[in-house]
């Protein structure tokens, strides 16, 4: 498992649908890279300029929205994941 530093925050990506609303199959070069996923590890937040901790928002189980190009892909497991830093994300999905 990895454990994130300051801000970071390790993401497991969802992927899309394979087909379209009308029941057409997109080919895997047709598919959009993911922007939508489930936050599996959070580092403990980034000092503020006084050395202090700042809390981070989000919390692991989140399933979260984030910048399309954001983070770094790692495979861990034989699991892609994606690190990257909380302001990133851009929102949280409520269920």
């Amino acid at each position: 498992m990895l454990k994130p530093l300051a801000d970071r925050v390790v993401v497991r990506p969802v992927e899309r649908e394979e087909k379209t609303a009308s029941g057409i199959f997109l080919p895997d070069n047709a598919k959009e890279k993911p922007q939508e996923g489930e936050v599996i590890a959070v580092g403990p937040g980034k000092l503020d300029e006084k050395g202090n901790r700042v809390a981070m928002e989000v919390k692991v189980g989140d399933r979260v929205i984030y910048s399309k190009y954001a983070g770094t892909e790692v495979k861990v497991n034989n699991e892609e994941v994606l690190i990257l830093r909380e302001s990133d994300i851009l929102a949280i999905v409520e269920k």
